[in-house]
């Protein structure tokens, strides 16, 4: 055994709650290791009388796969069949096929109409149960649930939180190169339950989730006239920012939601403003001559990261949340762009153009430690799972139709394809959802 945390939890979601046992984590994630060994994890297909304890099973066992970090065994490996979830299960049976940890379950339903799933996680090699929990929602939301016990999952073995109950907001684009319709629409972080936000003709650019996660800002060609606007999720009102003279760009939310950051331009070139969501009162925080974009805060607000080609080509830079102290921190040969800082505040990711090719890495907030996660004709546009473990990412591939969504995780080595159903672009991971 590893690095022990005791965990104590009780969480309430609308129509579900859900409580965790003292826990402890069997594996430490070392990402300065490179490759890590997956985890082998039997999901049996939770007891439910129809299909839906196998799908239920099925989006646990993908979300834990696609984390790199398990790696679920065949069923038709398993020898002991899980007639009753409530009882211990025969751990040699399962030993023998190295399953070092198992998931059981149950799907009822109550007499309200809502669903009850129940698991348990079991620790096979130590003969014992790791935790047991129960959820009760609605039918609608039975891939939600599946989710949520992913994460509960992900966050007893590792010790750290789980991403799976989250979405990701990208920008959608359909039709022919030439004349290429982008949309806003959102879907959960494994790429199902796509639905559009917007339908018009108007171009959309650079959506990002607010830390209350109900909201989002984005950018808006409509009226042929740039503007950044607010989107409420759950209503559909959206709201303008504020008209600005000339472009505005890379709008993002301040980590206490009050704020949007962005870039205006004017004469040339563009700076660095952050506008009060309150009084609507904006302050000016760079002042050059050259382009400065692509800001995003530090989780506890104090920094800035951004991109300026103010050096004679585009590097990032590191400034106060006053735009005091303004320094730069890439060196590496090439150029340096849409930076974002990591929510657990210890990376910065960034796309790097260099020799023809576009990659996707991450560095220090000193800039020391540069690492590359992948390399490709053009990459580009990473966001964070809010557990700082994992990046999402849109490519264009040579002679391609259009781009596509691709995860990766810090290690490098578990890249990942997210299908949806038209091209994409710019997406923007939300936090944890409640």
């Amino acid at each position: 055994m590893m690095k022990r945390t005791f965990i104590r939890l009780m969480i309430a979601f609308a129509g579900m709650a859900m409580s965790f046992a003292p826990a402890y984590a069997l594996v430490e994630i070392n990402i300065n290791k490179g490759n890590v060994e997956p985890l082998p994890i039997a999901v049996t297909d939770f007891q439910s009388g129809n299909e839906l304890g196998a799908q239920i099973s099925q989006v646990i066992a993908a979300d834990l796969q696609r984390s790199g970090l398990f790696a679920p065994v065949n069923k038709a490996a398993f020898i002991e069949k899980i007639s009753n979830p409530d009882q211990q299960p025969r751990f040699e049976d399962w030993k023998v096929i190295n399953a070092q940890a198992l998931v059981t379950g149950r799907v009822t339903r109550e007499s309200d109409g809502r669903l009850r799933a129940e698991f348990r996680l079991w620790d096979t090699f130590a003969g014992q149960q790791m935790t047991g929990q129960q959820f009760f929602t609605q039918p609608e939301n039975w891939r939600r649930v599946a989710h949520i016990i992913a994460d509960a999952i992900y966050e007893r073995v590792t010790g750290e939180k789980g991403y799976f109950d989250t979405r990701v907001v990208f920008v959608s684009e359909s039709g022919p190169k030439t004349a290429r319709q982008r949309q806003l629409a959102i879907m959960d972080q494994d790429g199902f339950n796509v639905r559009q936000l917007t339908n018009s003709n108007d171009i959309v650019l650079t959506p990002r989730f607010s830390p209350n996660r109900q909201e989002i800002t984005y950018m808006s060609f409509e009226g042929d006239q740039p503007r950044v606007y607010l989107l409420q999720l759950e209503t559909g009102q959206r709201e303008v920012v504020g008209n600005f003279p000339g472009m505005t760009f890379a709008p993002r939310f301040s980590p206490d939601g009050q704020k949007v950051i962005m870039s205006l331009q004017q004469e040339g070139n563009s700076n660095i403003y952050t506008m009060d969501l309150r009084s609507r009162t904006t302050t000016r925080l760079t002042n050059t001559a050259a382009i400065d974009t692509s800001p995003s805060y530090s989780p506890d607000g104090t920094r800035i990261v951004f991109e300026s080609d103010r050096g004679g080509r585009q590097q990032l830079y590191v400034m106060g949340a006053d735009g005091s102290g303004q320094t730069r921190i890439s060196f590496g040969d090439g150029s340096y762009s849409t930076p974002v800082w990591s929510p657990r505040g210890d990376l910065i990711a960034f796309t790097k153009q260099s020799g023809g090719k576009f990659s996707i890495g991450v560095m220090k907030p000193d800039g020391s430690g540069e690492r590359i996660l992948t390399t490709g004709f053009h990459n580009e546009g990473p966001t964070w799972a809010p557990n700082g473990r994992v990046l999402m990412f849109f490519r264009q591939n040579a002679g391609a139709g259009g781009p596509q969504l691709y995860s990766i995780d810090l290690t490098g080595y578990n890249e990942q394809l997210i299908k949806t159903p038209a091209f994409a672009s710019d997406p923007a991971w939300s936090p944890l959802l409640e």
